[in-house]
């Protein structure tokens, strides 16, 4: 179900006590845009905290049994205002924010649709991935060629075609929407990896 949607009043913000989120845009003819995949400890609505703009920017759609903390944005507000500390901490969570999308731009505008698909695969595995060595990792999180598709601003076709190469060259491996990376190098090499900080490297 959905949390909120774009264009709806934003007066609270929310933190995931446990489940799995999907923030996304939608455009006008039905196309969305997933732009992160949050688990727990992660807060989201946070995008009109000091913000003259008082509507979401953004869809929240909980794709598991969700549980989650609410509070009202002017008492958050006014709580950051009142706790420097805290509001320090909040400045560096946004510039982590900050600097996430800017590396997945990196990959779009470098690596077109195939940086698009290697990069999330790589942030997948960091936050959702089990790993059995450095080199290969099972991600725990059940997502459709369609909703792999969303994270890459892609059409499902695309992304049906580019895992179907890596499939045959034994990169990875698929079974029940669950996806195993049997060559991670292989994925980090093709986008020209920068080895960022796991912080950094993430799909949440």
């Amino acid at each position: 179900m959905h949390i909120f949607q774009e264009g709806s009043l934003a007066d609270q913000l929310y933190l995931i006590k446990k489940g799995t989120v999907q923030i996304s845009k939608e455009t006008e003819s039905g196309k969305e845009l997933a732009i992160r995949i949050c688990g727990e400890h992660n807060l989201i609505g946070e995008t009109t905290v000091f913000c003259c703009s008082t509507f979401h920017t953004t869809t929240a759609k909980a794709i598991m049994n969700t549980e989650l903390y609410a509070i009202s944005r002017n008492l958050f507000e006014n709580y950051l205002h009142h706790e420097p500390t805290i509001m320090t901490d909040y400045l560096k969570w946004l510039q982590i924010e900050h600097i996430k999308d800017q590396s997945r731009l990196r990959d779009l505008v470098l690596h077109g649709k195939k940086g698009a698909l290697y990069s999330t695969l790589i942030r997948l595995a960091n936050t959702y991935g089990e790993f059995q060595s450095p080199n290969e990792v099972t991600i725990r999180l059940a997502l459709t060629n369609t909703e792999l598709a969303n994270l890459c601003a892609t059409s499902r076709e695309m992304i049906n075609r580019m895992l179907s190469e890596l499939r045959k060259q034994h990169v990875l491996s698929t079974e029940k929407s669950y996806i195993t990376i049997h060559n991670l190098s292989f994925l980090k090499r093709e986008i020209e990896c920068e080895n960022c900080p796991l912080a950094v490297c993430r799909i949440d």
